[in-house]
């Protein structure tokens, strides 16, 4: 039996386990990876804390957990891999089954033949053609070189102003990097908020938290050109016509497939642009494997395609395209769901399925609920978090989960991709059996309140709506009666300022009067995080008002100003 030749282009996460895992599985094949940095297995989602110093030394960002670092000498000893850095591949022959390759530090190239091609060539930058993007001082963060470079602009540019262009998992991570640093940060994000993998109600708590750390944050408006002197880079100009300072800009919004070699080779690319693949992560020729940022996948909740670029899924799709390379067709990748997680300063942004904004653009017709709840109980050090569920009306099947704060989100967002897996209901949810003691959660954990909060609203129990809504009906004229039914005390140390009236919920029964004399009056009633407002809802209700809402969440998931 002859030696099989597994040849993988692309060596930063989907490459490199897709190379281990296929010698893993048969020790005989000849498995070469072909990396086009100097750089191997590099922890891209680590280069904001390398910007910022909380990376201290760079080889980190390359070493295994025992410190080794991932290097074309370490593949070969511990893996049985050939690695060759500094290496581009110019060309596929799909005829011949060659690849032709390039050094470009020394000219030399050559020509390696393979059975099975696997394609990790991962993603690029994406940088709109807008005027001034060539200055110095303009960069994006899409590999280690960029990292480098930024690192050393970081470090020059302390008390200088930067801007950020793009308020997504990049940009958002590059604020706080650049902000640790000590420079002036403007975000500039064209959407109406940042995140966008959030609904409003979430994002705009990290943009009010964000704030508070010291940057700016613009939204709504893009970038029309940035601005130089000397051929140096020294503001942005907004699309509204605004000018700002800048030392340093940061392209930061998104990415896009790297698929030159797949498309001049003449493979099937998809409607998102990544290279069409099908379960084993087998493209339209049947040797050639894509796998990682270059490769569109399916959404298990939509069955569409999407561009999904996290390093999560690269290294899952990068073990099934390896062992399938060598044992024929025996791996699936199923898809995925779109779990993601992000820290943004003290905060943790974590989402899982889909949001409501997508899930009614999916087609969907949904309920949904905020929540918001100490991680843990407060004499064991607990943190605040908000989280918003998302079901399908009919059936109550869990599509979507998020939650931001600075407690432990991503327990609860990890909970919740399961339940989504799982194809839960939030009634499922709602009786998990999930290990409990104080150190770590609630005797109910957030997750499971989250869900009986729906639940409640499914069963007509509680009429709920988020505080964007309830800043919405002030801002078009429409106030109700705003009732704080917390304490004295609280109301002191935190309010919002609104005119609204203070009745504690132990007095409401008693203090009926207080509340407006028509029972059809709109109310929304609201505490810290909205519990007792849910039930000063039930004792307004049993004495005939029929118009009150809770405002979910409570003042924890208020994200604009308050008088205290």
């Amino acid at each position: 039996m002859s030696t099989k030749r597994i040849v993988v282009i692309g060596g930063t996460a989907a490459g490199p386990k897709a190379a281990a895992r296929a010698k893993r599985l048969d020790e005989t094949a000849q498995v070469t990876l072909l990396q086009k940095a100097p750089e191997l297995s590099m922890a891209s989602c680590g280069y904001p804390y390398y910007v910022a110093g909380e990376v201290k030394a760079r080889d980190s960002l390359l070493a295994t957990p025992a410190g080794v670092v991932r290097d074309p000498a370490f593949f070969a000893g511990a893996k049985g891999i050939t690695a060759m850095v500094g290496t581009e591949v110019t060309a596929i022959d799909r005829q011949a089954k060659t690849v032709a390759w390039k050094k470009a530090a020394t000219g030399e190239a050559g020509e390696l033949s393979y059975d099975k091609l696997i394609l990790a060539t991962g993603s690029v930058a994406k940088v709109p053609p807008i005027p001034g993007r060539e200055l110095a001082g303009v960069t994006t963060l899409a590999s280690l070189a960029d990292a480098d470079r930024l690192r050393e602009l970081a470090q020059a540019g302390q008390g200088k102003p930067a801007v950020i262009v793009g308020g997504g998992l990049i940009g958002m991570e590059s604020c706080e990097a650049l902000v640790t640093a000590g420079l002036d940060v403007t975000v500039v994000e064209a959407l109406p908020h940042i995140l966008s993998f959030l609904d409003p109600e979430l994002a705009l708590l990290v943009e009010k938290h964000a704030r508070a750390k010291g940057a700016k944050i613009v939204t709504g408006v893009g970038i029309a050109a940035i601005l130089g002197e000397n051929g140096a880079v020294s503001g942005v100009r907004l699309a509204d016509g605004r000018e700002l300072p800048a030392s340093l800009v940061i392209m930061a919004i998104g990415v896009a497939p790297n698929t030159a070699l797949a498309k001049a080779a003449g493979l099937t690319l998809g409607k998102t642009g990544g290279i069409t693949v099908d379960a084993h992560m087998r493209t339209s020729d049947a040797d050639i494997y894509a796998v990682g940022d270059c490769v569109e996948v399916t959404n298990r909740l939509t069955g569409q395609p999407m561009h999904a670029p996290f390093g999560d899924l690269a290294n899952l799709e990068g073990r099934v395209a390896g062992e399938n390379a060598v044992l024929g067709d025996v791996a699936t990748f199923p898809g995925t769901i779109g779990s993601g997680i992000c820290k943004v300063f003290d905060f943790a942004a974590a989402s899982t399925g889909l949001s409501e904004r997508r899930a009614r653009e999916a087609g969907f017709e949904v309920v949904t609920a905020v929540n918001a709840s100490p991680d843990k109980p407060g004499f064991m050090g607990a943190k605040p978090v908000v989280s918003k569920l998302v079901a399908e009306a009919k059936t109550g099947r869990i599509l979507g989960f998020a939650c931001v704060g600075l407690g432990n989100v991503n327990r609860q967002a990890a909970e919740m991709a399961m339940a989504i897996l799982g194809g839960l209901t939030v009634d499922d949810v709602a009786m998990a059996d999930l290990p409990y003691a104080p150190p770590f959660s609630l005797a109910i954990d957030h997750a499971i309140a989250t869900a009986h909060v729906l639940q409640n609203k499914m069963r007509g129990l509680m009429r709920g709506e988020t505080s964007v809504a309830v800043k919405a009906r002030l801002d078009n004229g429409n106030k109700p009666f705003l009732l704080d039914v917390r304490g004295p005390k609280e109301f002191e140390e935190m309010r919002l300022g609104l005119g609204e009236t203070l009745v504690p919920l132990g007095q409401l029964r008693k203090r009926l009067n207080d509340m407006p004399a028509d029972r059809h009056a709109p109310i929304v009633s609201y505490c810290k995080v909205s519990m007792r407002g849910y039930e000063a809802q039930r004792v307004l209700e049993a004495a005939g008002y029929d118009n009150v809402t809770v405002m979910e969440g409570g003042l924890v998931a208020w994200p604009y100003q308050l008088e205290k």
